[in-house]
C-alpha cells in the first residue's frame, strides 16, 4: 500500500501519522494552502461580481478627448478583485492608432505586496492572446480581470510587476486593433508608461515583454519598436509563446478551416477601419464571398472562448467558402498581412521563444522559419520546442523554461542557441 492511500485509510492514517510527523506537517500545510486558495477564490469572484457594476462608467472614453502624451493616466482605480498578496489597478490611458490619432485604451497593473527595490519593479508587459475584437472581450471587462496572464503567480512571487494592456478597442470605444502591430504594440508601450506612472506600484524603467499568440505578434512589434517610440523605458527583453510572427504564413494556413473564418472575422474589419483611407473600402472587403461578407459583423462581435459555440454555428457552415481567394496571395491584403509581420527591423535584445509541437494554428515550421530568420539578423534567441503542447497551452507549458530565463535575463547571462 503506498503512503498516499494509507493516508486515506481511516484508522490507519493516526498510526501512519505518528510514524511520520515531518509529513504530517507538511499535508497540513498543504490543506491550509488549498483552504486559503479556495477562501481567495471565493472573495475574488464576489468582488468581481460587485466591480462589474461600475464598469460602464471607467471604460466611457472621456469627451472630449483630452490632449496627452502617449502612456498618460486618464483614470485609474484599484481592484478589489486583486490576487491575494499583490495590489492592483484598472487603467485608462492615451495611446496612438496606427495613423498616429490618439486614442484611449483601457488594461490592468498588478504588483506584488513585497517591498519593492530601491530602484523599482522591473515590469513584465504581457500581451494576451485572442479575446476576441468587440469592447466586451476586453481581458480586463471579465468577472476575472487577470484570468488570462500566463504565470501571473509565479512572475509575482519573483517580485516583478505586470502591466497588461487589453489593445485600442477593447474595453474601451475605439476602432478594432486586431492583428495590427502597430496600434497594438503602442498599446503595450504605452502601458508600461501607465504603469511607471502610478506612485504608489514603484515601478522602474525596465520591462520585460511576454506575449502568447496574437500577443506574441505585439511583443515581437513592441520589442522592434521599443527604442524609436518609447526611448526612455529600458527593454531587458522580449518573450513569446506560439508567436503570431508570419500574418501571411498564418492566414495561407488556417484561412480553410474554421480557426482561420474566426480569425479573419476579426482582422478584416479592422484592416477595413485602419487601411480604408490608403486602399479604399471596397478593395480590401473585396476579398469576402457574398455570405462572407454578410456573416462577419455578426462573429466579430462575438469573443473567443465565451461564445466559441455561437462563433462555431456561424462560421462553420462559411469553411471553403468564406474568402474568393487567399489572401495571403490576394492584394492589398497581401501587402497589409506583410507589413503587419514581424520581421522587418532587428530585435536588439535577447529573444525567448517556445512553441509547441502539437499546435494546429500558429504551425511550428513557422515559428522555426521565425526563429531562423530572427539567428540570420544575429539576434540572441532562446527557442524552445515544446512537445506534445497545443496552442491554447504554449505559454502555460513555456513557464518552466521561461523563468530561468528571466532570471538570467536580470543577470545579463541569457545562454542564447541560435545555430
Amino acid at each position: 500500500m503506498s503512503g498516499d492511500e494509507t493516508v486515506a485509510a481511516g484508522p490507519h492514517r493516526v498510526r501512519w501519522a505518528r510514524r511520520h510527523p515531518r509529513a504530517t506537517v507538511v499535508l497540513s500545510v498543504i490543506a491550509v494552502i488549498l483552504l486559503l486558495v479556495v477562501v481567495d477564490g471565493v472573495r475574488r469572484v464576489a468582488e468581481g461580481e460587485a466591480e462589474l457594476a461600475t464598469d460602464p462608467a471607467f471604460y466611457a472614453s472621456p469627451s472630449p478627448s483630452p490632449t496627452a502624451e502617449p502612456g498618460t493616466v486618464i483614470r485609474s482605480e484599484e481592484i478589489a478583485s486583486a490576487p491575494a498578496g499583490s495590489t492592483a489597478w484598472r487603467v485608462l490611458y492615451a495611446s496612438r492608432d496606427l495613423a498616429g490619432a490618439e486614442i484611449t485604451v483601457s488594461g490592468v497593473v498588478i504588483v506584488p505586496n513585497s517591498p519593492a527595490p530601491s530602484d523599482g519593479r522591473t515590469v513584465v508587459a504581457w500581451a494576451h492572446p485572442t479575446t476576441g475584437a468587440a469592447m466586451e472581450c476586453a481581458p480586463s471587462l471579465g468577472l476575472d480581470p487577470f484570468e488570462y496572464i500566463a504565470g501571473m503567480h509565479e512572475l509575482l512571487d519573483e517580485g516583478y510587476a505586470i502591466a497588461a494592456t487589453d489593445y485600442p478597442g477593447l474595453g474601451v470605444d475605439e476602432a478594432s486593433s486586431y492583428l495590427l502591430a502597430v496600434p497594438e504594440s503602442n498599446s503595450v508601450l504605452d502601458m508600461v508608461r501607465a504603469a511607471h506612472s502610478i506612485e504608489d506600484a514603484q515601478i522602474s524603467e525596465r520591462f520585460v515583454l511576454w506575449g502568447h499568440s496574437q500577443g506574441g505578434q505585439a511583443a515581437l512589434f513592441a520589442a522592434e519598436r521599443a527604442a524609436a517610440y518609447a526611448p526612455e523605458l529600458t527593454l531587458e527583453g522580449v518573450a513569446v509563446a506560439a508567436p503570431a510572427a508570419d500574418l501571411t504564413t498564418l492566414m495561407s494556413d488556417d484561412i480553410d478551416d474554421i480557426s482561420g473564418v474566426t480569425i479573419a472575422s476579426y482582422a478584416i474589419p479592422a484592416y477595413t477601419a485602419a487601411y480604408a483611407d490608403r486602399f479604399g473600402e471596397d478593395a480590401i472587403q473585396a476579398i469576402l464571398t457574398p455570405a462572407g461578407a454578410a456573416a462577419t459583423a455578426d462573429m466579430a462581435a462575438l469573443c473567443l472562448l465565451t461564445e466559441n459555440e455561437k462563433i462555431h454555428a456561424i462560421a462553420g457552415p462559411l469553411v471553403g467558402g468564406y474568402v474568393t481567394s487567399n489572401p495571403a496571395t490576394t492584394e492589398p491584403w497581401q501587402t497589409m498581412l506583410r507589413e503587419n509581420s514581424a520581421g522587418g527591423a532587428p530585435i536588439t535584445v535577447p529573444v525567448f521563444v517556445a512553441q509547441g509541437q502539437a499546435d494546429e494554428l500558429v504551425a511550428p515550421t513557422a515559428t522555426d522559419a521565425y526563429v531562423e530568420q530572427l539567428c540570420t539578423q544575429k539576434t540572441d534567441v532562446t527557442f524552445h520546442r515544446l512537445p506534445d503542447v497545443d496552442h491554447g497551452f504554449a505559454a502555460y507549458a513555456a513557464l518552466p523554461e521561461l523563468l530561468p530565463w528571466l532570471v538570467e535575463l536580470e543577470a545579463g547571462t541569457p545562454k542564447g542557441n541560435c545555430p
